[in-house]
């Protein structure tokens, strides 16, 4: 089995990764293979609504930046945790930008465990983690509990480490994904599948 874990922090070994390996190493204490992918600093493309996804590819059709290839390693993947600092009492725009066009376009998530990460100097964390969380069961992920809200506190690597309750919830957050991953396992192999899919229905508030 293997988690993603998407760093949305342009800065490659901040707060966010820090807590993000956290739980990697939790994870990794199960024998569940982890991969920590960072969005880094170059741009990425809003969603210009063009429907061009929606031919079922799976892919967007802008291939400019790092949306297909983080959809490609979903594609591989068991489980998503989703990292972000805080920006304004929300995630990084370019995360979102990101999960926007991914989630549309991709159909990689659907019963893969999934939980959110936020690092902060000081606030702002839970309006980010609700942001992020939204993303989650719209597209049937199963989202993933710890002790406490998903979040570590410090201005740099180093405060963040210092964040003990902060890195015991990441540690947790590991351990409840590794269960949980074990779970969905065991159910497969004793012949649990998954539910039967209705067709669709769409509607809107205009008549």
């Amino acid at each position: 089995m293997k988690v993603l874990l998407l760093n949305g922090s342009p800065n490659q070994q901040g707060c966010t990764y820090t807590a993000l390996r956290e739980v990697a190493n939790a994870l990794e204490s199960h024998g569940i293979e982890t991969e920590i992918m960072q969005i880094g600093a170059m741009p990425v493309r809003g969603c210009t609504a063009c429907g061009g996804c929606y031919d079922g590819r799976g892919r967007c059709v802008y291939d400019d930046d790092i949306v297909n290839r983080f959809l490609e390693k979903m594609a591989a993947a068991d489980g998503l945790v989703i990292g972000s600092p805080v920006y304004y009492a929300g995630p990084n725009g370019a995360l979102l930008a990101l999960l926007d066009r991914a989630f549309y376009a991709g159909n990689v998530f659907a019963y893969k465990p999934a939980a959110a990460v936020a690092s902060a100097r000081r606030a702002g964390t839970t309006a980010t983690l609700d942001v992020l969380n939204k993303y989650f069961p719209i597209n049937q992920m199963p989202i993933v509990p710890s002790q406490y809200w998903n979040m570590v506190h410090g201005n740099d690597a180093d405060e963040a480490l210092q964040d003990l309750e902060g890195m015991q919830i990441m540690r947790t957050l590991g351990h409840n994904m590794a269960w949980m991953l074990a779970c969905f396992e065991a159910g497969q192999k004793a012949g649990v599948t998954l539910p039967e899919a209705e067709n669709r229905v769409w509607t809107n508030f205009i008549r």
